[in-house]
């Protein structure tokens, strides 16, 4: 049941939007710092994740990932991508064209497996519930539960437009 609910795009309500929206402005206007401690907690739950990442591939320490620039980096990236989607919303097609160039080059020129873009989504979620717990609700919960089913949805038909293989 889990697992066909992640393939499938829920509509995405005008008030939810508003809600992702409200909350994504406190998220973003923090954008390196949450973006760092998303990635963080990524690669500490998920390690074979940082198999993809070169320049820090063989940190183990938290406290050095923090302090890496080019994690940072990466993470302004992620935050900056999440930004372009969520301000674009009521922008089907924006929406779907962004999370496509970042699903393409992820399968092409990374070679990242797609079930880690359903693993950082909900890590995504989990730091954002506790960095701002009086703003995720129940209602904030689902939709953002919706949110990250989007990303995922539209990231792995990429990946399948560009015949992934696994």
């Amino acid at each position: 049941m889990e697992i066909e609910r992640w393939e499938r795009s829920e509509e995405i309500s005008d008030a939810e939007k508003k809600v992702i929206q409200e909350i994504w402005s406190r998220v973003y206007a923090n954008c390196e710092d949450v973006g760092v401690s998303i990635l963080i907690r990524f690669f500490v739950n998920f390690p074979s994740a940082k198999q993809y990442f070169s320049q820090f591939k063989h940190m183990e320490d938290p406290l050095e990932m923090e302090r890496s620039l080019q994690l940072r980096k990466h993470a302004r990236r992620v935050m900056g991508a999440i930004n372009t989607v969520v301000e674009n919303l009521d922008d089907a097609e924006k929406v779907s064209s962004v999370l496509a160039l970042v699903g393409k080059a992820h399968a092409l020129k990374h070679k990242v497996e797609p079930i880690y873009f359903k693993k950082l989504t909900g890590v995504m979620l989990e730091v954002i519930a506790e960095e701002y717990p009086n703003d995720f609700t129940p209602e904030a919960h689902g939709a953002w539960t919706k949110m990250k089913t989007l990303i995922y949805t539209h990231v792995t038909a990429a990946y399948k437009e560009v015949g992934w293989a696994q």
